[in-house]
């Protein structure tokens, strides 16, 4: 590519694919006529319930990348990496069944401030994620590629977790 760097080539096609993620998200959610119910998670009292405890122990295996990722990026290396994946595929598979109620029931909502900043929040995670999962496997890149996608991934769904679980929490009680 002319005038690109060899670096910065590698990253651009995951940020392009992870750009084409979100946006068909937010398209998807946005033309695709809201259904009003969606899966049944046993054991919660409302789907608001259990997309909201779901994010939650999401955002608490998220914490776990975050403090293992400081430890195998940290001046003394230290082998959590086990650590680290397990808890991040597990965050991940939290988020599927929160992601597959917003987009099926709710789909891509703007009627309020809140609303509208979770519904770009949540299409921006899974845009954020795909380009980290696609750039872990590219070798030659600089050092802080891969920390500060991950920091980018984990602020992110502190966003969507504040936009959405932290109000539910707020308004509802603390409910299951």
């Amino acid at each position: 590519m002319i005038g690109v760097s060899t670096r910065a080539a590698r990253v651009l096609w995951p940020v392009l694919i992870g750009a084409l993620v979100s946006v068909s998200l937010g398209l998807y959610g946005r033309f695709h006529h809201p259904t009003g119910y969606s899966i049944n998670v046993a054991g919660f009292s409302s789907a608001l319930a259990a997309k909201s405890w779901l994010a939650s122990f999401a955002l608490i295996f998220a914490v776990v990348q975050v403090i293992t990722a400081r430890i195998m990026y940290g001046p003394t290396e230290r082998r959590v990496d086990h650590i680290h994946r397990w808890s991040g595929r597990i965050a991940f598979l939290l988020t599927i069944p929160v992601v597959v109620h917003c987009l099926y029931a709710l789909g891509f909502q703007h009627y309020s401030t809140r609303v509208l900043i979770h519904s770009l929040l949540g299409c921006v995670f899974f845009g954020v994620f795909t380009v980290k999962m696609l750039v872990l496997t590219k070798r030659g890149l600089a050092g802080w590629v891969v920390p500060l996608l991950g920091g980018l991934v984990f602020a992110v769904l502190v966003g969507v977790w504040l936009t959405s679980a932290l109000w539910f929490f707020d308004t509802s009680g603390v409910t299951f």
